[in-house]
């Protein structure tokens, strides 16, 4: 049994991460589920930029992008990334790292549908990471694309989800003096239990 109390009570992180986050959507101003994707390209030179966190689900953390994009091609490639959850409003973190996976074909679909109709267009006319020419041309693809595919876009084959499905877990509080609050989960494969260790601040 636990023998952690309040903000980091319970056993699973995961659950823990997913109520800090429910927490930070009545709080934070501003997107919060804003986290930061770190990567690596085939030189093992590092990448980190600002995405959407859309679900923490029993098997990890889920955001979506354009295939194409450098994010995706360095997941793909490298088949691991690493994520942080920052919120200014509660003092708090979460920091993880694990494998990556391709989010299954319903679950990416059910998302694309749920998004604004200007944002689906969006999706289809953006080729993500290539140089554009000016915002102009952008937009008049959006205008072409947004004629030709109608009220009910369907999913681009070229744009979807992926899952870190994380090994290491870090939890991490504010505290009076700099004196924070940190607690990790570790664990050797997916299968492997939960081994949790509070870190110096």
């Amino acid at each position: 049994m636990s023998r952690r109390k309040g903000i980091f009570a319970g056993d699973d992180p995961l659950e823990i991460a997913r109520r800090w986050l429910a927490e930070a959507e009545e709080s934070e101003p501003n997107d919060p589920n804003a986290m930061a994707l770190a990567t690596v390209d085939e030189a093992g030179m590092p990448n980190v930029r600002m995405v959407l966190l859309k679900a923490i689900g029993a098997q990890g953390f889920v955001f979506y992008t354009n295939y194409g994009s450098v994010k995706a091609r360095e997941l793909e490639s490298a088949g691991k990334a690493a994520l942080v959850l920052h919120w200014k409003s509660l003092r708090r973190q979460v920091r993880a790292r694990g494998l990556v996976e391709r989010v299954g074909g319903e679950e990416a679909d059910a998302y694309f549908a749920s998004r604004s109709l200007k944002s689906r267009i969006g999706a289809w006319a953006s080729r993500q990471s290539e140089p554009l020419a000016s915002r102009a041309s952008l937009m008049a693809r959006v205008a072409k694309l947004g004629a030709e595919l109608g009220a009910n876009p369907p999913r681009p084959p070229f744009w979807g989800g992926y899952r870190i499905r994380p090994l290491e877990i870090e939890l991490w509080a504010d505290g009076a003096f700099r004196l924070h609050d940190r607690f990790r989960w570790k664990r050797e494969s997916e299968e492997a239990p939960w081994d949790v260790q509070r870190l110096n601040p």
